[in-house]
């Protein structure tokens, strides 16, 4: 019997940017007996660019993976690198909850001493910093370096390409020659257009944080495999309410 797994895109998405979400998931790296749906959560866009973003961006995810085990789906997979939400979900749901942050920046370290993460922005920084920490991983940290290039979260990277794709390639070198990293792990699920381009160019794995987190999904749903309640455990009343409330009504009361 085949498996479902619920993508959680951290904002709403328009019909012209599904595509580009969903397209960070090529046929080829889906197996045939997953099924994975996309989902846009709230009805807010935000930027992730300061704290106030992320608690926006926290509740958002937290209803989206409510909802997702309520319809039977076997994984939630948080698609972004803030990993909104992770933590309450696995408090939440029984089901396995992944994220990208966590897995590309365990994985990064199993790959090489120091990783970089290579971002769009200075803005998202402490949303780094603070997973970091919390992951203990602050030491395997190289560099964070940024193109400061503002984001957009309805086009991705479509039609920037000739310009972004370089700077971040630069960057990337220079982490490596500079920062001393041996691994680049791409700060947003936003970015995976650049992945192939940057894969190519680098002398270093480049790890892309969508594709890692789904895999991990497969891999859990294969051994049998979910969080710790004893790390995360239930609370003794669900509260679903005030997150069907914010739902409904987007970040305003």
């Amino acid at each position: 019997m085949s498996k479902r797994i619920k993508m959680i895109f951290p904002v709403p998405m328009s019909e012209a940017t599904r595509p580009l979400v969903e397209s960070q998931l090529p046929p080829e790296l889906i197996r045939p007996d997953i099924e994975v749906s996309f989902v846009g959560a709230g009805q807010v866009l935000t930027l992730a660019d300061s704290y106030y973003d992320m608690a926006i961006m926290e509740q958002a995810v937290i209803a989206a993976g409510i909802q997702a085990e309520a319809e039977g789906f076997d994984a939630v997979c948080i698609n972004t690198v803030s990993d909104s939400g992770l933590a309450a979900l696995r408090s939440r749901l029984s089901i396995p909850v992944l994220a990208p942050g966590q897995g590309a920046f365990h994985l990064a370290s199993m790959l090489g001493h120091k990783f970089s993460i290579l971002t769009m922005w200075p803005r998202w920084f402490p949303l780094y910093r603070k997973t970091l920490k919390e992951y203990g991983l602050e030491s395997r940290l190289a560099s964070i370096r940024a193109i400061d290039v503002r984001p957009d979260t309805e086009a991705l990277l479509q039609g920037k390409e000739e310009v972004v794709f370089g700077r971040l390639l630069e960057e990337a070198q220079r982490a490596i020659a500079e920062d001393g990293a041996d691994v680049i792990v791409l700060g947003s699920t936003t970015m995976h257009q650049s992945h192939a381009f940057l894969a190519e160019r680098l002398p270093v794995p480049v790890l892309n944080p969508g594709q890692i987190a789904y895999k991990l999904c497969e891999l859990f749903l294969d051994l049998g495999l979910a969080h710790s309640k004893v790390a995360y455990p239930s609370p003794e009343a669900f509260k679903d309410a005030a997150f069907d409330a914010f739902s409904a009504t987007g970040s305003r009361p």
